[in-house]
């Protein structure tokens, strides 16, 4: 069986090259996009019937 090789000297660095600005309005944007969407084929659906 193989051994796992443990590396404690090794310094991990965790860089913030990810930018979530716009994260929150996007979210948003997509969240009204679906509310409408579905709101619309909603009222489609009752309009039909």
């Amino acid at each position: 069986m193989a051994k796992a090789e443990l590396k404690t000297n090794k310094k991990t660095e965790i860089e913030d090259s990810s930018s979530l600005k716009g994260t929150l309005a996007s979210v948003f944007f997509l969240g009204i996009f679906l509310v409408v969407t579905w709101a619309s084929v909603y009222f489609l659906f009752l309009d039909r019937f």
